[in-house]
C-alpha cells in the first residue's frame, strides 16, 4: 500500500469528531473504523497514520485495532462474509453454514477466493443469539440462516458485480 492518507472529507469528519472529546484519544475507535472502510484494512501504515493523527502510541493503536475481530488486519473481498460460531449459533447451525460457504466457494476460513470477491471468516458473536444462526455480509446483518437462504445470499452478491 502506498503511503495512506484519508480523503479530505474523511479528515473533515475525523476533526469534527475528535472536537467533540477532550482528548484526541477518545476518538480513536471510530478513527480506526473509517481508516478500515477508506483503506479495506488496518497496515502497518495505517497504524501509524493514526497514532499521528491522534497522539496515540502506534503500540497502543495496534493493541485496540487487534483486540476487535472487526477491524480486518489483512486485505479482504468485496464481500466480506462473517459468521458467528458462538454457542446459540453453533447449535442452530453455524457449522453447516460455514461449511456449506467453504464448499460454495472454494475457500476455507480466513481464505479470499481467488477472484477477490469473498471472504470468509469464522466470529466469535454478532449479538443476534435470538435470530441464530447469523452472518454479517460486510454492514448488513442476515440471520435466522439456512442453507438455502445462504445460497440466495451468494447469488445475489454475485449479481451486484
Amino acid at each position: 500500500m502506498d503511503k495512506v492518507k484519508f480523503s479530505e472529507e474523511a479528515l473533515k469528519k475525523i476533526d469534527a469528531l475528535q472536537a467533540r472529546y477532550p482528548r484526541k484519544e477518545a476518538s480513536l475507535i471510530p478513527i480506526l473504523h473509517m481508516a478500515n472502510r477508506e483503506f479495506g484494512y488496518l497496515s502497518d501504515e495505517v497504524y501509524s497514520y493514526v497514532s499521528e493523527l491522534t497522539g496515540v502510541p502506534r503500540s497502543r493503536v495496534f493493541s485496540v485495532a487487534s483486540f476487535y475481530t472487526m477491524f480486518n488486519q489483512k486485505p479482504v473481498g468485496r464481500y466480506h462474509l462473517q459468521v458467528c460460531k458462538n454457542v446459540p449459533c453453533m447449535m442452530l447451525g453455524s457449522d453447516d453454514i460455514i461449511s456449506h460457504l467453504g464448499k460454495k466457494l472454494g475457500i476455507g476460513v480466513g481464505e479470499t477466493t481467488q477472484d477477490g470477491l469473498f471472504t470468509l471468516s469464522a466470529v466469535e458473536c454478532l449479538g443476534c443469539c435470538g435470530a441464530a444462526p447469523a452472518m454479517m455480509v460486510n454492514d448488513d446483518f442476515h440471520d435466522n440462516l439456512t442453507v438455502e437462504a445462504i445460497d440466495g445470499i451468494i447469488a445475489g452478491l454475485s449479481k451486484e458485480r
